[in-house]
């Protein structure tokens, strides 16, 4: 029974903030910065979903930069998110939450 407090450390290690980048902890509250940045990005997602889809689709154009953008996706990184996100189209065509929470979690 050694290997439990190993374990019980590893897993919490998992929820202290910062663990995964993008995204807060549910527990603690929602910095201003936090939700004008998600406010942003859902409606780079939401406002014009079917354009932003084409442009995945498509392997870029302007409703995906200004997605990218308003995520603070970094520039390095958007040619290997866009084919990411080719992969899963499927699932983002049907949840555009999804495609805001990887979004979120790519970008700064």
């Amino acid at each position: 029974m050694r290997a439990a407090p190993l374990l019980l450390a590893l897993l919490l290690a998992g929820c202290a903030p910062g663990a995964l980048p993008g995204l807060r902890p549910t527990l603690m509250p929602a910095s201003a910065a936090d939700q004008a940045r998600r406010g942003a990005v859902e409606l780079a997602v939401k406002g014009d979903f079917a354009a932003l889809l084409g442009d995945i689709e498509a392997g870029g154009g302007p409703a995906l930069t200004r997605a990218f953008d308003a995520a603070g996706v970094p520039g390095t990184d958007r040619p290997a998110r866009l084919l990411q996100m080719q992969g899963d189209l499927g699932l983002y065509q049907t949840n555009p939450g999804a495609l805001t929470t990887a979004l979120l979690l790519w970008g700064g």
